[in-house]
């Protein structure tokens, strides 16, 4: 009689369906997953325990990189920590700054997630779809930071600098011709805010577009309905949060329940699921993505009619203005001083959360008094949901893993740290 044995494979690390480097070894009885072990830190970079070596403002562009899909999100948590500590006020307009650019990185997130999690399954046309409306929210970021990925924009005290009044222009080339270039300016003629209330005019035809070719479509309901069910229950013992959990049924947001900078000032509603499956999920994220381009949209009213400070004036946490600094010997010094030694965080500890992309990230940071943090921790929401890989993929077949690895959205910047 022959022997009956599972098969062990390995699922990654470099798998196209494995959104970065991790490594699932599935323990298989057929094509059902017995059991999936996540194999994690193959991109570990100490992040937490370089920021220990760094001053305050230094490891601001260490943020970015941790999910290097939500830029601006990770350095917002970061930046309230700082500001909690010094009891720092930051101006309305940096706070509304802050909220319109973390809802523009939601929509950024939210798009990158649904066009691969499609593109996974086997919808190709999906990610382009995605990736076109990616590149003018791309743009946006480069227009206020110089960079279109590792922003660094937000700093303790407010943001780097005001919104600018003219967009880069596309310039005709050899690849480009006048008529394509002058299709391409016709939204960049103004300032960055006609820009965004341009592209929020249209985001609502290709969320509509989007939903067309995937909502309804059998093929994309066959591969997630009833994949990857989360009951409430397990939700919460699980310690999910975000999209993995709204999609069960909880209608847990920190915009809402806990809300910090002005999100108690703008209007929006929760998209909540009902079954706690990959279906769901992608029906809140779609959701959200609306609902974000309403919080844009109200952002955008107010900072037309208000302009004002967008960073702190207290220069011992932000930096004189170039042209004070060029012409006056004490903000010479405060500027020499923050860029050299850095700011003295008063002695005590602080955790800060923002209701990021994925779920809630959190700074937990620990200051002696010094110019760096005695103790960074960082609370990554892609990490408690990879937790439950295994849970979560039992009993389905090897195809659906993929589809749960979509649905979980994760990034391993944060997950390794």
């Amino acid at each position: 009689m022959a022997e009956i044995r599972n098969y062990t494979i390995n699922f990654g690390p470099q798998h196209p369906s494995a959104h970065g480097v991790l490594r699932l070894v599935l323990e298989l009885d057929g094509e059902v997953v017995e059991r999936a072990d996540p194999h994690i830190g193959l991109l570990h970079r100490g992040t937490e325990k370089l920021a220990e070596t760094r001053t305050w403002v230094q490891s601001v562009p260490y943020m970015d990189r941790l999910d290097y899909v939500s830029m601006m999100c990770n350095e917002h948590a970061y930046c309230m920590a700082i500001e909690r500590l010094l009891g720092v006020e930051v101006p309305l307009r940096a706070q509304y700054i802050r909220v319109m650019f973390d809802e523009i990185t939601r929509v950024l997130n939210h798009l990158l997630n649904i066009g691969t999690h499609a593109l996974d399954i086997g919808a190709m046309t999906m990610v382009l779809y995605t990736f076109r409306e990616r590149e003018d929210l791309m743009d946006a970021y480069e227009a206020v930071s110089g960079a279109r990925m590792h922003a660094a924009y937000y700093r303790p005290g407010g943001v780097y600098r005001d919104l600018p009044d003219r967009m880069p222009q596309y310039e005709v080339n050899k690849f480009r011709n006048a008529k394509t270039v002058s299709e391409l300016n016709a939204s960049r003629q103004g300032s960055l805010l006609d820009f965004l209330e341009d592209f929020t005019n249209r985001f609502p035809t290709y969320c509509d577009e989007y939903e067309t070719l995937l909502t309804d479509n059998r093929i994309w309901k066959q591969r997630t309905v009833g994949i990857g069910v989360v009951s409430p229950e397990q939700a919460l013992a699980w310690g999910f949060s975000g999209a993995m959990l709204r999609g069960s049924g909880v209608a847990w947001d920190l915009r809402k329940k806990q809300p910090y900078e002005v999100y108690d000032r703008v209007d929006f509603d929760i998209p909540v699921g009902k079954n706690g499956d990959c279906y769901d999920r992608y029906l809140c994220r779609m959701e959200e993505m609306r609902q974000s381009n309403r919080i844009i949209r109200q952002c955008i009213d107010w900072l037309r009619k208000n302009p004002g400070p967008v960073i702190t004036d207290n220069h011992k946490v932000a930096p004189p203005s170039r042209e004070q600094m060029k012409s006056n010997m004490e903000e010479l010094i405060h500027h020499f001083k923050l860029f050299t030694e850095g700011m003295h965080v008063p002695k005590g500890e602080v955790y800060a959360a923002v209701e990021h992309p994925k779920g809630e990230f959190g700074v937990y940071a620990v200051s002696d008094g010094a110019n760096k943090p005695y103790r960074l921790k960082l609370r990554a929401p892609g990490y408690a949901h990879l937790a439950a890989m295994d849970e979560i993929a039992r009993g389905h077949m090897i195809a659906d893993v993929v589809a749960i690895i979509g649905t979980m959205d994760v990034v391993f910047g944060e997950i390794d740290r």
